[in-house]
C-alpha cells in the first residue's frame, strides 16, 4: 500500500510505503478523489527504520509527515518505512489529498508522454531510466532496438526507450550537450550522430580532437554515411568568393586587427580576386612606399624594359593609395595574410562538401582548434547563406538553387562561441541560433564548460543533455538555463558515466535517461597505457629480431657478436648497444640470462 502523505501542493508532494521501496525517476499514479489520475515522478527518495529515525529537522520530511503515518498505521519505532518525494509531470488545478491511493501507471497512461515519438520521426538515443516494469506491456516495436552498457558489459534492453523527436526542432530549435571529462558527453555526442547518419540527416560536424570516425561497426555500416574533410588538404577557401567582411574575420583569427587594418582591408580588397594578386598588391605598396615617391622616379629615369614597368607601376599605386594607406597597417596585414596561405586554407574549395551535404552525408570537418575555427567561419556562413538565399527566394517566389536544411555539430563548443571573448565563429553560430529555425539550420553544441559558452546562444538551447557535472559554477548555469529541479541539480555530481538528464522545452519536463552502446567506436578509445604497453612490446620484438641468430651470447663473446651484427643488419651496434637490448629482452622474459664461469649468458628461453 503506497499513500500520499504530510502537506501537498499542487506540483510535489510526498509518499510513504512499508511494503516496497521507491526508485529514483520512477513513475506513479495518483488516485485524487477530487481530480481523478495523476502522474508523478519520484525525484528524491529515502528509507527510514529504528535505527534511522526520521528527522523532524531534516531537510527531507516534516512533522506533518510524521502524522500522516501514524494516522495510516505506521509504527516508527519499529516499521521499515519508505518515503518518497514525487512531482507532478502536469501540475495539478489543486493539492494532491493527502491520503490518495498511488500505484504503479500502465505503459498506456505514460505512452503520451515518454514515448510520443515513433523511431521513424526521431532518434533512438537510449533508454528511459527505471521504466522497466512497462516493457512487456509496451508496444512491439520499442522492444528489442538497442543494447546498454553496464557495469563493463552489454545487457539487452529493458526499459522503454528514448526517442529524440528530430521532427520537433522547427519548433524546438538547437541541442546543448554538457558534461565533464569522463561524464559519457563525447560518447552520447557520438550516439547522436549516428542517429543522424541512420536518417541520413545533412551534418556538419566540427571536429579539432579527431574522433568522429564511423567506419568500425558491428551493427551498422556507416561507411557511406559520412565523409572525412581536412581543412588545407581536401577543403578549403574560395578566396575570389570572400568580400572585405569575410577577410577580416579571417585575417582577425590569426590576430586581431587595428581600426586602420580593418580600413586598409576595405580599399585593398575587391570580391573576386585571387589571393596571389591581393598578395602582389601588398608586397607591391610595402615596397612603393619604403621606396618613396622620389626614389622611384629616379629609377623610372634609369630603368628600361621590365624593370621601367615594375617602377611605372609602383608609382602608379602611390598615386592611387598612397594617401589611403599606411605601411604599419599594410605589413600587419601582410604577416596576417601569409600565415593563412602558410595553413594551406586557400587552396581548395567546398564543392565536394556542398555536394557530400547535398546527399544528405555527415560531412566531418577536421583539423587543429584554430585553423578549424577560422575556416568554419567561412564554410558556416557560405552554406548558411545558400539555405537562407533559397528559403526566401521561395518567400519571394524566386528561384535560388535549392540547398538542404542541416545540422552543425561540434564538440568543446565554447572555443568557437565563448562568452565576452572575441572568436572569428561566434557571430554566425549566434546568427544561427537566433534566426536558423526559419531556415532549417540547427545546432548541436557540446562543452565541458557550459559557463564558458557564449550566454546568447546557450539561451537558444531548447534541448539540453546533462552528463555529470562536478563544477557547481557549471551547475549553477546548467539551472538558470534548464528546468533541471533541485534535486535533480544536487545529483549531477554523481551521475554515472553514460547516465543523462535530457532537458526539453517541448516536454516541459526532464528526463533521466542512459545512453545506448554506440554502434561505433572513438579511435582514441585505446587506453594510453595499454597503448605504451604494446608499443613497448613491439620494440622488445623488433631487438631480439637483432640479435635471435645470434644466441646464445656470452658475455665475453660481446664484441666480436656486436661486430657480426653491425656487418649483417647494416647500421652501427656497439658493445653497450648490444649489451643494453640483451638486458632489456632479460627484463621483458624474451631471453634469458645466466651466470657462468667467465660471467653471464643470454640464451632463447627454450635453450635453457
Amino acid at each position: 500500500m503506497i499513500k500520499v502523505v504530510g502537506i501537498t501542493t499542487n506540483n510535489t508532494f510526498y509518499v510513504g510505503s512499508k511494503e516496497r521501496n521507491f526508485r529514483m525517476n520512477e513513475f506513479l499514479a495518483i488516485d485524487d478523489e477530487a481530480q481523478g489520475r495523476l502522474l508523478g515522478e519520484v525525484v528524491e527518495a529515502q528509507t527510514y527504520n529504528r535505527f534511522i529515525p526520521l528527522d523532524i529537522g531534516g531537510d527531507f520530511v516534516d512533522s506533518s509527515v510524521l502524522i500522516s503515518l501514524k494516522s495510516l498505521g505506521y509504527d516508527l519505532s519499529e516499521d521499515t518505512i519508505y518515503i518518497a518525494k514525487v512531482r507532478l509531470l502536469k501540475e495539478a488545478k489543486y493539492p494532491v489529498l493527502t491520503g490518495s491511493d498511488v500505484n504503479i501507471p500502465s505503459f498506456d497512461e505514460l505512452k503520451p508522454i515518454i514515448a510520443k515519438t515513433s523511431r521513424e520521426k526521431g532518434l533512438t538515443i537510449g533508454i528511459i531510466k527505471s521504466t522497466e516494469v512497462l516493457y512487456d506491456e509496451m508496444d512491439d516495436d520499442l522492444k528489442g532496438i538497442l543494447e546498454i552498457f553496464e557495469e563493463d558489459k552489454t545487457e539487452p534492453q529493458s526499459d522503454v526507450p528514448f526517442i529524440l523527436n528530430i521532427n520537433s526542432m522547427h519548433e524546438y530549435p538547437h541541442i546543448g550537450i554538457f558534461g565533464g571529462s569522463g561524464s559519457g558527453k563525447s560518447f552520447g555526442l557520438r550516439v547522436l550522430l549516428e542517429e543522424l547518419m541512420k536518417k541520413k540527416i545533412p551534418t556538419i560536424v566540427l571536429d579539432p580532437h579527431y574522433e568522429m570516425e564511423f567506419g568500425d561497426s558491428s551493427n551498422y555500416d556507416f561507411k557511406d554515411r559520412f565523409k572525412k574533410f581536412m581543412v588545407g588538404r581536401d577543403i578549403g577557401v574560395q578566396f575570389s568568393e570572400i568580400n572585405g567582411m569575410d577577410l577580416k574575420v579571417m585575417l582577425r583569427s590569426v590576430s586581431e586587427l587595428t581600426e586602420s587594418m580593418e580600413a586598409t582591408v576595405d580599399i585593398i580588397h575587391k570580391k573576386g580576386g585571387s589571393v596571389e594578386g591581393l598578395e602582389a598588391l601588398i608586397d607591391s605598396l610595402i615596397e612603393a612606399i619604403d621606396l618613396g615617391r622620389d626614389n622611384i622616379q629616379k629609377e623610372i629615369q634609369n630603368a628600361s624594359g621590365e624593370e621601367l614597368t615594375h617602377y611605372v607601376y609602383l608609382e602608379d599605386l602611390l598615386d592611387k593609395y598612397e594617401r589611403k594607406v599606411n605601411i604599419m597597417s599594410l605589413r600587419g596585414i601582410n604577416w596576417r595574410l601569409k600565415q593563412l596561405i602558410n595553413q594551406g586554407i586557400f587552396n581548395r574549395n567546398i564543392d565536394e562538401l556542398l555536394n557530400a551535404l547535398m546527399d544528405g552525408k555527415l560531412c566531418v570537418v577536421q583539423g587543429s582548434t584554430k585553423l578549424i575555427n577560422t575556416f568554419s567561419t567561412y564554410l558556416l556562413n557560405k552554406t548558411y547563406r545558400l539555405r537562407r538565399d533559397y528559403k526566401d527566394s521561395l518567400s519571394i517566389g524566386g528561384d535560388a538553387d535549392y540547398f538542404v536544411p542541416f545540422l552543425i555539430v561540434t564538440d568543446e563548443a565554447h572555443n568557437f562561441a565563448p562568452k565576452a571573448v572575441p572568436s572569428p565563429t561566434k557571430s554566425i553560430l549566434r546568427e544561427i541560433s537566433q534566426e536558423g529555425r526559419k531556415y532549417g539550420v540547427f545546432l548541436v553544441l557540446a562543452t565541458q564548460r557550459p559557463t564558458l559558452l557564449d550566454e546568447t546562444i546557450t539561451a537558444q538551447l531548447n534541448t539540453k543533455f546533462i552528463f555529470r557535472t562536478v563544477r557547481a559554477q557549471d551547475i549553477d548555469t546548467i539551472r538558470s538555463e534548464t528546468d533541471i529541479s533541485p534535486e535533480e541539480s544536487k545529483r549531477l555530481p554523481y551521475l554515472t558515466t553514460g547516465d543523462v538528464f535530457v532537458s526539453s522545452a517541448e516536454l516541459g519536463r526532464t528526463q533521466y535517461v542512459r545512453i545506448r552502446k554506440a554502434d561505433t567506436t572513438s579511435p582514441h578509445k585505446e587506453n594510453p597505457f595499454d597503448e605504451l604497453k604494446s608499443m613497448r612490446n613491439k620494440i622488445r620484438e623488433d631487438e631480439f629480431k637483432i640479435v635471435e641468430d645470434y644466441l646464445p651470447i656470452e658475455e665475453t663473446n660481446l664484441m666480436m657478436t656486436a661486430k657480426n651484427i653491425s656487418a649483417s643488419k647494416g647500421f652501427d651496434v656497439s658493445v653497450d648497444d648490444l649489451k643494453e637490448i640483451l638486458e632489456r629482452l632479460v627484463d621483458s622474459e624474451l631471453v634469458v640470462k645466466e651466470k657462468g664461469f667467465l660471467g653471464d649468458k643470454y640464451l632463447r628461453k627454450e635453450d635453457k
